[in-house]
């Protein structure tokens, strides 16, 4: 599963267009590859995650009680941030080293040679 941060503060009253939208257009992905896709508010005590199933898109909602979610830009350079699976349960917790330190290793790309 390959998750995406937008980093820009979003309107969280968009649905599922808005969000499939800034998806495409802002982050030039596709959703309906399967990848995840968080969007935070200005103040960053909200986020939205929206998933394509395979059936349909999916929107999860979490607002903190207290905190902010961690600032994801910090490791952007192009307005997204590439997440791991144990990034986005910590990211969701509120944890605010998500963005600040990378927690996985990076991803290598490997060529196969043929002779």
């Amino acid at each position: 599963m390959t998750i995406f941060a937008y980093t820009k503060p979003a309107d969280l009253r968009k649905g599922y267009n808005g969000l499939f939208s800034l998806a495409v257009n802002a982050l030039s992905r596709d959703p309906m590859d399967g990848d995840t896709f968080i969007f935070t508010n200005k103040k960053r005590n909200s986020c939205k995650v929206l998933r394509y199933d395979g059936t349909g898109m999916t929107i999860f909602m979490k607002r903190l009680d207290r905190g902010r979610f961690a600032g994801l830009w910090v490791r952007s350079k192009d307005g997204e941030v590439e997440l791991s699976p144990a990034e986005l349960a910590l990211f969701l917790e509120g944890s605010q080293i998500v963005g600040y330190k990378n927690l996985s290793p990076m991803k290598v790309k490997t060529s196969i040679f043929t002779y």
